[in-house]
């Protein structure tokens, strides 16, 4: 018994069911094996993503350019106008948001099992890159906190240091989400 009670041969597992009692995992989604201390064991959840999710994340990409895009005469339109052309930069910026920005809104729809939620870092990200790829004159609030020449001089050289922020937060909030998928199922005890 001394034996058992210091983990050697015999001993049973703390919390794990002894003689005829069952356990039932908890959620009903696929789980897919957490790599420890590795960030590729998130990513590998996007291995098990239905098409569904792969529809949705085509859909919120494909929204996120139109929106971003329109809005800041990137994608010119009647609505929106540009008074300083777009940067080289703003189109991969764009081109990233939309991708990552896709992929994390593709995270929310239910795949059997509950995902944590990620405290609001996707939509700040969102919001950088849009500050980061618009006008810097033709935005309101840098307009009105630093004037014309202000938002030349200050506003336009921190867009590209928006852009590299956005898209750091959108790359944590979707390797959160993304955690929540590979991580170790639940085991809930049910007597027989």
């Amino acid at each position: 018994m001394a034996e058992a009670s210091r983990g050697g041969p015999g001993a049973e597992a703390p919390g794990l069911p002894s003689g005829g009692e069952r356990v039932v995992p908890v959620g009903a989604g696929p789980v897919i094996p957490a790599v420890r201390g590795r960030t590729t064991g998130a990513w590998r959840a996007l291995g098990a993503w239905t098409p569904r999710r792969w529809l949705v994340a085509l859909a919120a990409a494909a929204g996120t350019v139109a929106v971003i895009g329109v809005s800041t005469a990137m994608i010119p339109n009647p609505v929106f106008g540009r008074a300083i052309p777009t940067t080289e930069w703003a189109w991969p910026v764009l081109a990233v948001t939309a991708v990552l920005g896709g992929l994390l809104a593709a995270t929310y729809v239910r795949n059997g099992a509950a995902a944590e939620r990620t405290p609001r870092a996707g939509l700040a990200g969102g919001l950088l890159a849009y500050f980061a790829v618009g006008c810097p004159v033709c935005n309101k609030i840098a307009l009105l906190a630093l004037g014309y020449s202000g938002a030349l001089q200050w506003f336009a050289p921190a867009q590209p240091v928006l852009a590299a922020a956005g898209i750091v937060l959108l790359v944590w909030a979707l390797r959160q989400r993304l955690r929540g998928e590979v991580a170790c199922p639940v085991a809930v005890e049910v007597r027989a």
